[in-house]
């Protein structure tokens, strides 16, 4: 071999060896994520549930956002200031920050997203999470039309100010939600409804819309001109609707998944002896109920009847028989643990043996009318999973022992959803998971002010009395006290039936880095890496 054509072997292994490490340090990194069910949107203002959540906080960035643990740092705001009397919160935007599409993101957004869901022609249902703001309310039951009087106001480009009615001490927690949320008006005024078609939106978190394939995915990728983009390790992210559990085990034992949101009960034994490193258990702070719908049953309009019903579940039978991973029997809507609350208000029966409170529940019925000869009859329902499904049989079976006809019926996720917003059922399943560490976020659902998310449309004026209170409290335990006196009187009433206190149960892949379990259940992305 001469000197020439060996130089220029060398020389070639050497660009191949700088290609191929080139290559190795710019494969793509791709996370692919089981994600419970199919968004019903992705618009901020219009969505309500987590997994809608999970998909959200990786395209869009409110003022605050979670850390990888889930606890409060500053996010679209590089900093605030608070007045002396806790009602006016002065926000300063990161210097620079843009939209996927290179428009500056300006404290104009922020201003122009909260009227928008305040709007009343906008029908956003989760609007009244954000009522501690000056006119909120008010402007969104079209009580004041001037929408400049909403306690919201562009200083300058960077600079936001926000009054509230009252002293908050969650607001900034609360500031962490979607439903606060900016929202690129350049886009909304140019496009319509169409900026939240794929290749449309334009968003302001680490990630940007790719592709929507309904009920198949919904992939995102890295944003590059996210303020923090530098520290995003995955490149693109796929999220899966799944909501056959044991279709999603299978795809994740497959490699398929890298996370799984959720999975079914039943699979506890094979998981910790197969999967125990993947298997994730952790306390979540959420509540598992059934609603009772007292505007649309007759029935449910008698106390005697509603308390029977939920005297006669064996709460305790479903947590350590039937789910059998961790989960607390509920006796009150506000599960123990919530920050600024002395301690949840158990329904009053709590303690009593349940032998007992299946025999008052009978006495209960006969009472209202009911028995051999004029049964209670009306359809339960509930969303697409092997849990709800395995619940709803064991209740169901229940109430049978006390003469009570329940028939079953179940629906996917956003139609089941849908339906309860609609009150469009009897008795139903559902569930809440706490926006922000604090009371209010579980018992707003039922205030008659909550709307479409108080979904038996339950209404108490002494409870919404207690409630308005507690809203204008600035002392945490004066606050508590208001709330726990509320949540007194909705047991007493009992237009739910608390069923058990939520833990998350997740599967995530030991590949998977950057996953810290937290009790919001919240994981955005991008604290996390991949290492195949």
């Amino acid at each position: 071999m001469n000197k020439a054509f060996a130089r220029l072997r060398t020389a070639a292994l050497a660009v191949a060896v700088v290609l191929a490490t080139a290559a190795v340090a710019h494969a793509e990194t791709v996370l692919h994520r089981g994600n419970a069910a199919e968004p019903g949107t992705l618009d901020p203002h219009k969505a309500s549930g987590t997994w809608e959540n999970n998909i959200l906080g990786d395209l869009f960035l409110g003022l605050t956002t979670e850390a990888a643990d889930g606890s409060i740092i500053p996010g679209a705001a590089e900093s605030w200031t608070v007045s002396d009397d806790g009602k006016t919160y002065t926000f300063k935007l990161r210097d620079g920050l843009k939209w996927s599409d290179g428009e500056p993101v300006t404290a104009e957004d922020f201003v122009f997203s909260i009227h928008r869901i305040l709007d009343p022609a906008f029908k956003a249902e989760y609007a009244w999470i954000l009522y501690v703001i000056e006119n909120a309310e008010e402007y969104n039951t079209a009580k004041e039309t001037d929408v400049n009087k909403i306690g919201a106001r562009a200083v300058d480009a960077r600079t936001l100010e926000v009054k509230l009615k009252a002293p908050a001490p969650y607001f900034i927690a609360q500031l962490t939600h979607y439903t606060a949320y900016p929202v690129p008006k350049h886009s909304i005024e140019k496009l319509g409804d169409d900026w939240l078609k794929a290749g449309n939106m334009v968003s302001n978190g680490a990630y940007t819309l790719a592709e929507w394939v309904p009920n198949d995915h919904i992939k995102v990728v890295k944003n590059a001109n996210f303020y923090d983009a530098a520290n995003v390790k995955i490149d693109t992210v796929y999220f899966y609707p799944t909501e056959d559990q044991d279709a999603a085990l299978q795809r994740f034992r497959a490699g398929e998944l890298d996370t799984q949101d959720d999975f079914a009960s039943e699979s506890i034994d094979l998981l910790r002896k197969e999967l125990p490193n993947e298997t994730r258990i952790s306390p979540y702070l959420g509540i598992y109920y059934y609603v009772l719908n007292i505007a649309k049953n007759e029935a449910f309009k008698d106390l005697r009847v509603r308390e029977a019903l939920s005297m006669a579940v064996n709460r305790e039978a479903i947590t350590d028989q039937v789910l059998k991973t961790g989960e607390l029997p509920a006796y009150s809507f506000v599960p123990p643990g919530t920050v600024n609350y002395g301690g949840p208000s158990y329904i009053s029966w709590k303690d009593m043996p349940y032998g007992e409170r299946v025999e008052k529940a009978k006495a209960l019925l006969t009472e209202a009318g009911y028995g051999p000869d004029k049964p209670l009859k009306f359809q339960l329902r509930y969303n697409t999973s092997i849990n709800h499904e395995k619940i709803a049989i064991a209740v169901q079976s229940m109430w049978k022992a006390i003469g009570v006809q329940a028939d079953l019926f179940n629906s996917e996720t956003a139609v089941h959803y849908n339906d309860l917003e609609a009150g469009n059922f009897d008795v139903a399943r559902a569930a809440w998971i706490a926006d922000y560490n604090d009371a209010q976020t579980f018992l707003g659902l039922l205030e008659t002010r909550a709307g479409p998310q108080n979904y038996g449309r339950y209404s108490n004026p002494k409870f919404d009395d207690f409630m308005a209170k507690a809203s204008l409290d600035a002392d945490l335990t004066t606050r508590g006290k208001l709330m726990a006196d509320a949540e007194a009187i909705a047991m007493a009433d009992q237009p739910v039936i608390p069923i058990y206190y939520y833990v998350s149960k997740d599967l995530v892949s030991t590949k998977v880095a950057g996953w810290v379990d937290n009790v919001f259940n919240i994981h955005r992305t991008r604290w996390m890496t991949v290492n195949r």
